[in-house]
């Protein structure tokens, strides 16, 4: 801004007042364009019939459209940024073949030498790396979801036995895929462009358009799922490596499962009185319940 500006060539900030706040005139200003800005557009989450016709529609497709679905439910499950499940240039890194694990039980599979017993698997992890704010060796595991398509274990699985299939090297980027020798990248765009597609076509009467998703969805729509499953904030902060409460911008009170029953709940919860203290008059009840001080809830 102008003001920094000035301030790092040793002037005054024209901001801020003799105290070294903002300026009252400036900052009334400041809140009346706040009030008069049209409301924040954030990434609508991505709910699992999204991900349910994405999955579907790949049962006889091409390596890129399975490379792309397998990318899209990994990127859900594990709420990664889009750097970190895509091949795009970014300031995220992404995972690769030697970040991945394959347990059958409590079991690690050697996949490099035993390719074949990938089908084996019954759960998965990754392993954090020089992904953006994940802690570097932190490992993050999935079991199998019961889900036939929509699974983290089958889909890290399959993308595993493809390169294999090509004689890929550790360091081969996980969201990539070979046409023929060909080897290719999932991007960002491959991503949104999938997503798009299955908002046009079941999107609408679940309250989506293809301008509400984006690649950018995925890690949203993971953090909205555990949510509505009533998992605590510090979980989903863990699993999406906040380490803010960044995770809460992510979250709509749009979804309805947040706010079902609400209503009830907040009749019940708030029916409640408080122990009189010294400056009511005398002759009151004295509602039963807990010591003074205490909201008292009158069922």
């Amino acid at each position: 801004s102008v003001g920094q500006t000035m301030a790092s060539l040793g002037a005054r900030d024209a901001r801020r007042d003799h105290t070294g706040a903002v300026d009252f005139r400036l900052g009334r200003q400041c809140r009346s364009y706040a009030r008069e800005d049209p409301p924040p557009t954030r990434v609508k989450p991505i709910p699992v019939r999204l991900l349910r016709h994405v999955a579907a529609s790949t049962q006889t497709a091409s390596p890129a459209a399975v490379a792309i679905a397998d990318m899209i439910i990994i990127g859900f499950f594990f709420l990664l940024r889009t750097g970190e499940y895509t091949g795009s240039n970014n300031d995220d890194t992404p995972f690769r073949l030697s970040d991945v694990q394959l347990f059958v039980g409590p079991r690690r599979i050697p996949f490099m030498a035993q390719p074949d017993h990938t089908v084996l698997a019954t759960s998965v992890s990754l392993t954090f790396t020089t992904q953006k704010n994940g802690v570097r060796g932190e490992v993050v595991n999935h079991s199998l979801s019961g889900h036939p398509q929509l699974c983290p274990a089958l889909a890290v699985a399959r993308r595993v036995r493809h390169l294999l299939s090509h004689h890929a090297p550790p360091h081969t980027v996980l969201a990539s895929y070979f046409e023929g020798s060909r080897h290719c990248l999932v991007t960002t765009p491959d991503i949104t462009t999938a997503l798009r597609h299955a908002a046009t076509v079941v999107g609408p009467p679940y309250g989506y358009l293809p301008s509400d998703v984006s690649a950018r969805s995925l890690q949203a729509g993971g953090a909205m799922a555990l949510f509505n499953s009533h998992v605590d904030s510090d979980t989903i902060r863990l699993l999406g490596c906040w380490q803010s409460d960044a995770m809460l911008r992510y979250l709509h009170l749009q979804s309805q499962p947040a706010m079902r029953g609400f209503a009830q709940r907040m009749l019940i919860g708030g029916d409640y009185a408080f122990h009189p203290n010294q400056r009511l008059p005398d002759g009151l009840p004295n509602p039963r319940g807990p010591p003074a001080g205490r909201l008292v809830p009158l069922h």
